[in-house]
């Protein structure tokens, strides 16, 4: 199933462990989001995380959704198998979810803060990653490292103008946080096409188990 082999590649990458299997809490029928609580965003999207504060205080409730033809579209073109200019969208916008799923229910069976602006950012950044080692590993040359991903996912974008202006915000700042914290990787971890693939991942898993003001100072510089 596409969702588990995103989920797999997320907790390889960052070495943590799998508290939960994404399909387990995944809604696929829009209709059904009616019985949850209204979300802070009113917008038709094929890709929500859908959290809710316990009664007590001390528990959260979690749920993702996925469009079930983007979900359909991506089974019948595996991007974990082959991810071309085809299936990227679809991956993309399945990998943001699953990232979402991850981050959010790791951090809080650590009970953990996590906020939106860190679940986007976390986001941007998950897909830059696993998008440049799938993609090295599909094309099968060792240490090779694909320099063209960071334009194709942070330069070529827009956003929803549906978007409110805190929403919008919250986008931008994620964004443009990730996009200068990636090519940074780039710069100090790519030589000539070349990775140091250790260093690299261990600099994304620190920053992985950054607070969100951390994430913010720490990409920003």
């Amino acid at each position: 199933m596409v969702l588990r082999g995103l989920q797999s590649l997320l907790h390889r990458l960052y070495d943590v462990e799998p508290d939960h299997d994404v399909y387990d809490f995944l809604i696929t029928d829009r209709d059904a989001l009616g019985r949850f609580e209204p979300s802070n965003d009113d917008r038709a999207l094929e890709e929500e995380l859908l959290l809710a504060e316990g009664s007590d205080g001390d528990t959260a409730g979690v749920a993702l959704y996925l469009d079930a033809e983007l979900l359909k579209r991506l089974e019948s073109a595996d991007p974990v198998g082959a991810l071309t200019e085809d299936n990227l969208v679809d991956y993309c916008t399945a990998l943001e979810g699953v990232s979402h799923f991850v981050y959010s229910t790791w951090r809080l069976s650590r009970n953990l803060p996590v906020s939106l602006l860190e679940l986007e950012t976390q986001a941007e950044v998950d897909k830059y990653a696993v998008t440049v080692f799938l993609t090295g590993l599909q094309q099968g040359v060792a240490r090779s490292y694909p320099t063209h991903i960071h334009n194709r996912l942070f330069d070529r974008v827009s956003f929803d103008a549906r978007l409110g202006p805190h929403q919008y915000e919250r986008y931008r700042t994620a964004h443009r946080c990730a996009a200068r914290y990636c090519r940074e990787l780039e710069r100090r971890f790519v030589n000539r096409g070349v990775a140091r693939i250790e260093a690299l991942v261990r600099e994304l898993r620190k920053f992985y188990r950054l607070s969100s003001a951390q994430k913010l100072r720490y990409a920003l510089g």
